[in-house]
This record gives structure tokens, sequence and C-alpha cells, in this order.
């Protein structure tokens, strides 16, 4: 499923309607480039589901675990940005069980970890945040609030006949 979102605030917006409907056990993988929107997406996911916040970016911990202020499950929210193996991602002994786990750059280290999942996957619009940064126009490029597309895909059997279906 493609889904236009307009800027950060209706990423934001995606994000927590979406965590209403995820539930204990469920993964999320989130890929797209530097500052494509994949915390902000996480932050709404947060509000969604009734965590504390503030959900920031795990990047300098590498996981991050937010508890259910409503009695629902804890986000754990993962950068695998660093993280090149699998191994090294098993390593953080997540508890992919009881807690909704959204992982930003884990395309190709989750595949034996869950049966299903959603991945996500944001492109931001040509040129903008492309390449290295070289000075602060590029810096502000990378924050820019522009239109993103999100790729939504369901696989394995939670995701099955949801409107994220990739199958469907």
């Amino acid at each position: 499923m493609r889904i236009e979102i307009a800027d950060a605030a209706a990423m934001e917006a995606f994000g927590r309607e979406l965590g209403t409907l995820l539930r204990a056990g469920d993964l999320v993988v989130l890929t797209g480039p530097l500052g494509a929107g994949k915390t902000t997406l996480t932050r709404g996911l947060g509000e969604g589901l009734g965590v504390r916040a503030p959900v920031q970016s795990p990047t300098f911990v590498l996981a991050r675990t937010h508890p259910s202020l409503v009695g629902g499950p804890p986000l754990v929210h993962v950068d695998a940005y660093r993280l090149g193996t699998p191994e090294l991602l098993d390593d953080l002994d997540l508890d992919f069980a009881h807690s909704v786990v959204v992982v930003e750059w884990g395309a190709g280290l989750l595949d034996d970890v869950a049966e299903s999942w959603l991945d996500i996957v944001i492109e931001r619009p040509e040129g903008a945040g492309a390449g290295t940064m070289t000075d602060a126009s590029d810096a502000e490029l990378l924050g820019a609030d522009e239109p993103r597309v999100l790729e939504v895909r369901g696989y394995g059997p939670r995701w099955e006949g949801s409107r994220f279906d990739a199958a469907g």
C-alpha cells in the first residue's frame, strides 16, 4: 500500500493511527534515508500505543524501551544502523513476544525473528537529504518538512487479509 504523507505532522498522525492497530508481538521494520522520518513515524506509533514519551532516536544507545501508560505492550525502538549482522541485533536480547518492536535500518537483519512483520519504506523527494552533508544548508535539507511516500507491506499471518497485506 502506497501512502502519500504531506509533512512531519501527517507522518506522526499516520503513526498514531497505525499504533492503535499494533499489539504485543508485532514487528515493524522501517527503511529510508537519513532524515526520511523514521523516528517521527515511531513517535506517532508511541502515541498510538500510549507509551511513555519522549520517543527519540535510539542512535547512540541502539535500543530504547518505552513502557505503556495504558496497560498495553511496551514499545521497543531500535536503531540498527551500526549493527551489521543479525547476530549483533540478536545480542540486544529484545523481547519480541511481549512488546511492539520497531527497528530502524533493520532490513535484512530480521529474517528469522518473526513469522509476521510490517515493512515500511519511506521515500524522500528526489534530492532532499541525498548524498553527504557538506555544509549548514545540507543539514537544513536533512530536516526539511517535505512530502514523503510510504510503501507499507505486511507479511505473514498477522497481516493476511488486512489493508497492508503484501500479497493482496
